[in-house]
C-alpha cells in the first residue's frame, strides 16, 4: 500500500481529503502544520507529499526547500495543493522542485490523476534504472570475461561476481552420476572428493582446502561426475556453470594454458596418493595421511586437526579398524594426542620419519 503524507491546516479540507485517498487505498498520514508534517516526512518517508502552500509555522514553499536539502526525502514525490492561483505562485511552486500544483477547489478526478502520474512516471523511471544497471552489469561480466589471462584472475572472478554456497560438516555438495553443471572454487573449509565401491567402502580421491577449485570433468561433454564431493568441516563455496567456464576459456588462451597445468598437478598428486596406497606401510601410510591432511588445509603442526577416523583410514587406503589401531601406536609412542576427532602432533620430526 503506498503510503501518502497530507500537510493542509484547514481542518475540513484535511479529512474530506484524508478519506478520498483512504478510500482510494492509500495509507495516509496528516499534519496541520509545515513544521510537524516535516517531522512526519522525515520519521515515515512516505511515497508522495501533498502540501498547502499558506500555513503557520512553515509554508508549504519552505516544507519543499528543507524537504530536497535531506538526502532521505529530497526524492520523494511533491504535489501542492494551494487556493493561490495566480500564475506566479504556480510558477514559483515549480520552479522550486514541486512535482505538481492542484488548486482548490479541485476535482476529484484532478488529484488522482496527479497521484497516479508521479508513481507512474517513478515506476518508468526504476524500470529504465533497473534495465541501465543490469545491462551495464552484464557489459562489465563480459568485459571481464574476455580479459581473464591466468587463474589467480579467474578466481578473483569467482569471488567478485558469483553467489556463495554455505555447507555444513558433512553436507553433500553433488553426487557421482549426478549432472556436472558446475565447477567449484572453495571461499572457506574442506571438502573430500570420494568413490564408493561395490562393497560400499569409501575411497577419498582428493581433499580440497580454501582458494582449491574442484568439480572438473569434460569441457565438451556432458558427461555426469565421476566422484561424489561432501564438506568436512563448514564450508563456502563459488560455483561457475560449465558453459559460462567454456566461453571464457574460448576467449583466453592462457588461461587454458594454466588450467591445464592446474589439473595436471591434481593428476601427479593423486598417482603418487596412490603408489603410496599400494606399496608403503601401514605405518608409513598413516603417518603420511596425517601430514598430508595437515598439509592441505594449512595446519601448523602444533595445531589440532579434526577429521574423522573413517575419512583418514580412507584417504590412506587402509581398513579404518587397521587405522586406529596404527593411530593408537602413534599414540603411545608420543607421535600424536589424540582426543575425539581431534588429532594433535606432538613429534613432527619422528611422524615423518616412520616406515
Amino acid at each position: 500500500m503506498k503510503k501518502i503524507l497530507l500537510i493542509e491546516d484547514n481542518k475540513v479540507v484535511r479529512e474530506n481529503t484524508a478519506e478520498l485517498l483512504a478510500l482510494a487505498n492509500y495509507e495516509v498520514l496528516c499534519a496541520a502544520d509545515g513544521r510537524s508534517g516535516l517531522s512526519l516526512a522525515k520519521k515515515h518517508i512516505p511515497d508522495l507529499i501533498i502540501c498547502d502552500i499558506m500555513m503557520p509555522e512553515l509554508n508549504g514553499y519552505g516544507v519543499l526547500q528543507l524537504l530536497l536539502k535531506n538526502k532521505n526525502t529530497k526524492h520523494i514525490p511533491f504535489i501542492f495543493l494551494s487556493a493561490k492561483t495566480e500564475h506566479k505562485d504556480v510558477r514559483k511552486g515549480m520552479n522550486l522542485g514541486a512535482d505538481d500544483y492542484i488548486t482548490k477547489p479541485f476535482d476529484e478526478s484532478e488529484l488522482f490523476t496527479a497521484i497516479e502520474s508521479r508513481f507512474t512516471k517513478i515506476e518508468i523511471m526504476k524500470e529504465r534504472y533497473q534495465k541501465k544497471t543490469a545491462t551495464s552489469k552484464n557489459e562489465k561480466i563480459e568485459k571481464v570475461k574476455s580479459e581473464l589471462k591466468n587463474l589467480e584472475q579467474l578466481k578473483n572472478y569467482f569471488n567478485e561476481t558469483l553467489d556463495e554456497f554455505l555447507f555444513k560438516p558433512n553436507e553433500t555438495i553433488y553426487t557421482e552420476g549426478g549432472n556436472s553443471n558446475y565447477i567449484y572454487l572453495i571461499n572457506k573449509g574442506v571438502v573430500k572428493t570420494y568413490n564408493i565401491d561395490e562393497q560400499g567402502k569409501e575411497l577419498i580421491t582428493a581433499l580440497h582446502k580454501e582458494n582449491d577449485f574442484f568439480g572438473f570433468t569434460s569441457f565438451s561433454q556432458n558427461i555426469p561426475y565421476k566422484e561424489s564431493a561432501t564438506a568436512i568441516e563448514i564450508t563456502a563455496v563459488k560455483r561457475l556453470s560449465k558453459n559460462d567456464l567454456h566461453e571464457i576459456l574460448d576467449k583466453n588462451h592462457e588461461l587454458t594454458h594454466e588450467l591445464i597445468d592446474y589439473l595436471t598437478g591434481n593428476v601427479t598428486e593423486f598417482k603418487e596418493q596412490l603408489l603410496q596406497m599400494a606399496y608403503s606401510s601401514v605405518r608409513k601410510k598413516t603417518a603420511n595421511t596425517i601430514l598430508k591432511f595437515i598439509e592441505k588445509i594449512k595446519k601448523r603442526p602444533e595445531e589440532t586437526i579434526k577429521i574423522s577416523r573413517s575419512d583418514l583410514a580412507s584417504i590412506a587406503g587402509i581398513a579404518t579398524e587397521t587405522f586406529i589401531r596404527t593411530i593408537s601406536d602413534f599414540k603411545r609412542e608420543g607421535l600424536i594426542n589424540v582426543k575425539g576427532y581431534h588429532i594433535e602432533i606432538l613429534d613432527l620430526k619422528k611422524l615423518k620419519k616412520v616406515n
